[in-house]
């Protein structure tokens, strides 16, 4: 019995040894990024996600370090390698985790990179390709204000070229602001609502 007790004693321990080198890697990696430390960070959740072979955060992590890193670029081969890189760890993320709007919309984010970098070259294929995406993204998860937010911005930047009102979706800013109160959300390290981005929306709405 005794044996019993303290084998069960050590796989405890081990469990709680590898999860709080997991909790502390996390920190770390969130915390190079804040330094804007990306490419450290970046390659942080990359091996965290090799540790952590059924966790989808850590490749969504380091693909979203890679997309971010990508706008602004000038050169399209550099913004392509970005892209690529960012696409391998967003494909990982979503084996694990199928159907996931948080990927989704991770995905549609890398497409905007290229259209970002140049609208013609990439505007008129990745354009419908991303409005799949988000109506599939807020089809999952219609409060998700992380969902709203991004489907809305996209929904803006269309309107703008298109020389249309932004009323509507401004007005769905303001509601995935209000979804992000209700949220409640108890997996650690879980994609947080960006407030500070909703508001500098809104404060453009109005200008």
């Amino acid at each position: 019995m005794k044996k019993i007790i303290l084998l069960l004693a050590l796989c405890f321990a081990f469990g709680v040894n590898a999860q709080t080198q997991y909790q502390t890697g996390m920190k770390k990696a969130f915390s190079l990024w804040e330094e804007n430390k990306m490419d450290e960070a970046s390659q942080l959740f990359e091996r965290i996600s090799k540790a952590e072979t059924e966790n989808w955060l850590p490749p969504y992590y380091a693909a979203t370090i890679e997309i971010l890193g990508s706008f602004g670029l000038k050169d399209e081969a550099k913004l392509d390698a970005k892209l690529k890189k960012a696409k391998t760890f967003i494909d990982e993320a979503d084996a694990l985790s199928p159907n996931n709007p948080e990927i989704i919309i991770m995905k549609a984010l890398l497409n905007t990179g290229y259209i970002a970098f140049d609208g013609q070259k990439y505007g008129m294929t990745l354009s419908g390709d991303n409005a799949q995406l988000y109506a599939k993204a807020l089809e999952l998860a219609p409060n998700n204000p992380r969902v709203v937010l991004s489907k809305a911005e996209w929904d803006m930047g269309m309107a703008r070229f298109f020389g249309k009102s932004m009323k509507p979706y401004c007005d769905a800013v303001k509601r995935s602001l209000e979804l992000a109160k209700k949220e409640e959300i108890d997996i650690e390290f879980y994609p947080k609502y960006q407030k500070d981005r909703a508001e500098e929306v809104i404060a453009k709405c109005k200008e």
